[in-house]
């Protein structure tokens, strides 16, 4: 007898081994217990009302039908210019610059517009959850490469030991989402010298650019030329301006590169918020907001080192974004002998404060005793926060 009950057919996954993130995990775990959520990154502070005010405009003005697949023509040539005035650059707004849902759908899309099935791409460890998944939605293999351990820095040997003639990308990330590292001149220079005789594509993760502390510029690949010239370049208004919600953001490349980016932009996403755009650009006429980002986020960082510094956590370097990461081999003995992940757990459970364990951005999940703390955060959760750290 043939059976006519509904079935929902089974699939093969093409992510088998992706389940939830621990950044869900984590941010669960502190719901539940009440902690103080230093997991995620994310501000819990608004925006500028002003930012409100310009969307609102845009919206009452109209603005609230399919703009261009390429992006608001305001909005790109607010970026051509941000772009030429502090990189020395400039990207032509009609064919080198696209508006994106956000830095995840930018990256996503440079990589299924290059990466060919069976292509190399080497990521450089650790880093940032998508990079892998969305290397192996392609059809790629992920060449992972650690960065040094405990300094986080580039390991140009490791780097060109690791390139073979299938590389077609390498990923990098500056100013660097988990450590807090910000690639120098000198990095960015060899990194032109090793990727200079190579077809390879950069693709240079940039969404925390203006969050680079004590006076340091940050290097973007658009500063340098070789590097430029094969560089899908990343950025996020979300970061930027404390609108991660929006989901909004940017990437430069030059136009050959780019129109191949475009043809996969326009299917997988086609166009991105209206108004946002419109307000976006209105926003950019006054650069204080991201000339002075980097201030806003020091004296976060320094009050939360500050805090810091009276626990018994090791302050890794803090060069840029928002996070923090802490070497937790001093604590005591029950406290230190813990997995990362597991520490991190025991953390949130039972002080009150949730973290992200570094050996979750790493395929192998490499442990190295560190954890990362967002400070992303009102003075006030920051000050909870170390209050309740202080009884470790």
């Amino acid at each position: 007898m043939t059976s006519n009950a509904p079935r929902t057919p089974a699939l093969l996954s093409r992510l088998p081994q992706v389940g939830t993130t621990i950044f869900t995990v984590m941010s669960t775990l502190a719901a539940e217990h009440s902690a103080v959520n230093l997991g995620q990154g994310f501000p819990d502070f608004g925006c500028d009302p002003a930012l409100l005010d310009a969307v609102d405009s845009a919206m009452r003005a109209g603005h609230n039908q399919y703009p261009p697949m390429t992006g608001v023509p305001a909005l790109r040539q607010a970026m051509a210019d941000k772009v030429q005035a502090l990189y020395g650059r400039r990207y032509h707004p009609d064919t080198e610059i696209t508006v994106t849902a956000g830095a995840t759908q930018a990256i996503l899309t440079a990589i299924l517009a290059v990466v060919h099935p069976g292509d190399e791409v080497i990521v450089l460890e650790p880093c940032y959850d998508s990079y892998v998944p969305n290397i192996e939605l392609a059809g790629g293999r992920v060449v992972r490469v650690p960065l040094v351990p405990g300094t986080f820095r580039p390991d140009f040997d490791a780097i060109a030991k690791a390139i073979t003639p299938r590389t077609r990308a390498l990923l990098i990330n500056t100013p660097h989402n988990p450590s807090g590292m910000c690639w120098t001149d000198a990095e960015m220079r060899r990194l032109d010298e090793l990727l200079a005789p190579t077809d390879i594509v950069l693709i240079s993760d940039e969404v925390y650019e203006h969050m680079v502390f004590d006076g340091l510029p940050h290097h973007s690949a658009a500063r340098y030329p070789g590097l430029a010239a094969r560089a899908f370049i990343v950025s996020s208004f979300g970061k930027t301006y404390h609108v991660t919600g929006w989901k909004v953001g940017t990437v430069l490349a030059p136009a050959p590169l780019m129109a191949e980016f475009r043809k996969v932009h326009q299917f997988n996403v086609f166009t991105v918020n209206t108004p946002m755009q419109h307000a976006l650009a209105a926003y950019m006429a006054d650069p204080a907001p991201y000339r002075d980002l980097p201030a806003f986020y020091q004296r976060k960082r320094d009050l939360f080192r500050e805090g810091l510094a009276g626990t018994r956590f090791k302050l890794l370097p803090g060069e840029g974004t928002y996070f923090q990461c802490v070497d937790i081999s001093s604590l005591g003995v029950a406290e230190r002998d813990l997995p990362e992940a597991d520490f991190c757990r025991w953390l949130t459970s039972e002080i009150g404060v949730a973290a992200i364990p570094l050996s979750a951005f790493y395929g192998d999940g490499f442990d190295q005793k560190v954890v990362r703390f967002c400070f992303a955060k009102k003075d006030e959760t920051l000050l909870e926060a170390l209050k309740r750290l202080s009884k470790l």
